[in-house]
């Protein structure tokens, strides 16, 4: 399948997509993203509610839930494929930097 109207994932939409292992409301997305990110990442609410808006009109996340006024989201299964096919990038993109950072250097 082609990705490329999906990728490169922002890095706000890549942890919040890896942060929905399991369904979850905007707040806990925001504490795990965090944690995820080793605090490196923190996401506001607005720059969440407008990724959740761009996420959802592009099928790779789905309400599942209402409760009180918390919104649930899931990732769907296009949602998983395009997070697996950008961390796949992410990764060639490690291997090529370390490979050029250590280039020549005995181990």
């Amino acid at each position: 399948m082609d990705y490329s109207k999906y990728l490169p994932l922002s890095e706000a939409s890549f942890y919040m997509l890896a942060a929905l292992d399991q369904p979850s409301h905007g707040y806990a997305i925001m504490q795990k993203v965090e944690a995820m990110s080793g605090g490196s990442v923190t996401i506001g609410p607005g720059t969440m509610y407008g990724a959740f808006n761009t996420l959802e009109k592009q099928k790779l996340i789905v309400k599942v839930a209402e409760e009180e006024r918390r919104k649930i989201y899931a990732l769907t299964d296009l949602g998983k494929e395009v997070l697996a096919e950008q961390v796949r990038r992410l990764e060639i993109m490690v291997r090529s930097g370390q490979a050029a950072l250590y280039k020549g250097r005995s181990a």
